[in-house]
């Protein structure tokens, strides 16, 4: 047993660069020398907040899920990767005897072990460290093309992809996205991707939807500055196709409801609280509302669209700080007019 240094949250906005237990690698598991890591939204809650809702950092707990790096070193019986190899690292661990697994539905597992969350107690460590023991199964290899930070924009793509994936066909439709953060942006990238001949962004705040428009939304409007700026695309019962609500707020839900004609499809990606839901209307348009959690086929999907940049996820990472300044690098992921992606550097 050795040591390496992680970023570990002790509580709200108390963030430390430490050393943790490094094992070596066991029966089917790889030394992975992490290169980048991107700061999410639940990172962010548990370092602005100490956790989310009834979910509370216990004890101190390293954070990240969202990573890359250079395969280290193997153990024994693992085939398929070798060292030097780059990969981009699954955070996604379920248990693979659950009901649920055995559905393939392995993203609902029972006793699924997603890194960096305090839902259980111990809590599951995160991936934010300079080098990590792993399962094999869990690295995809990335080739040489793409840049390891590039590679570690996996996970939040394969979300985005579990999301159009739930919305169905989209090719050749109108399609409304609502809240562009780094989700939001993975999302508007998939739907182009897709096929969607048209994609709206709102949000409210200008910066991310400047971004938004040069990352090529067909539109980008501010509904706080102008609540009736989609007031249009609610006549005659509502003009989009789909919309896929990023946001997490009841306000863009209930827009998102009235802006999508019959029988569409809203997909509810961001995490609120308890909304009030105009049901009558969702009755009436006979929409489909389904909600989109995490992934498991799209990560392996979504890194190799990264490494060979059928998706180019490099305008969405704007910035990149070195471990040692990991406290300033969650204080710009925090400031939404300042930032999209920001990642750590490991190397």
């Amino acid at each position: 047993m050795t040591t390496t240094e992680a970023c570990v949250i002790h509580g709200q906005r108390d963030l430390r660069v430490e050393m943790v237990d490094l094992p070596a690698p066991g029966a089917g598991e790889v030394l992975v020398d992490i290169g980048a890591g991107g700061i999410c939204g639940s990172d962010l809650h548990y370092y602005l907040d100490g956790g989310f809702g009834t979910v509370r950092v216990r004890e101190p707990m390293v954070l990240g899920h969202e990573v890359a790096g250079t395969v280290a070193a193997l153990g024994a019986g693992v085939v398929g990767l070798k060292p030097g190899d780059r990969v981009a690292v699954n955070p996604s661990h379920p248990c693979g005897a659950c009901e649920y697994c055995a559905r393939d539905e392995p993203q609902h597992c029972l006793e699924m072990r997603f890194w960096g969350s305090a839902m259980r107690m111990p809590h599951v460590q995160g991936g934010f460290r300079r080098r990590l023991v792993v399962a094999a199964r869990q690295c995809v290899p990335v080739g040489d093309v793409v840049s390891i930070g590039e590679a570690a924009m996996s996970e939040p793509l394969a979300v985005a992809l579990h999301a159009v994936g739930q919305a169905g066909e989209v090719r050749g439709k109108r399609a409304l996205v609502t809240g562009f953060g780094p989700i939001g942006g993975v999302v508007l990238l998939a739907l182009k991707h897709a096929g969607a001949a048209e994609v709206t962004v709102t949000d409210v705040v200008d910066e991310p939807l400047a971004f938004a428009r040069r990352l090529g939304a067909s539109a980008a409007v501010n509904v706080a500055a102008d609540r009736d700026a989609l007031a249009a695309e609610e006549m005659d019962k509502g003009r989009f196709d789909l919309a896929i609500e990023c946001s997490g707020n009841p306000r863009a839900l209930a827009q998102a409801i009235a802006c999508v004609r019959p029988r569409g499809t809203i997909v509810q990606v961001g995490i609120g609280g308890s909304f009030d839901v105009p049901m009558n209307v969702v009755v009436a348009k006979e929409l489909r509302l389904a909600g989109s959690f995490r992934f498991h086929p799209e990560f392996e999907h979504a890194a190799g669209l990264i490494a060979r940049r059928e998706i180019d996820v490099r305008p969405l990472i704007t910035a990149t700080r070195p471990l040692a300044d990991a406290q300033a690098a969650f204080d710009l992921a925090a400031d939404r007019r300042a930032s999209m992606k920001v990642q750590l550097a490991f190397g």
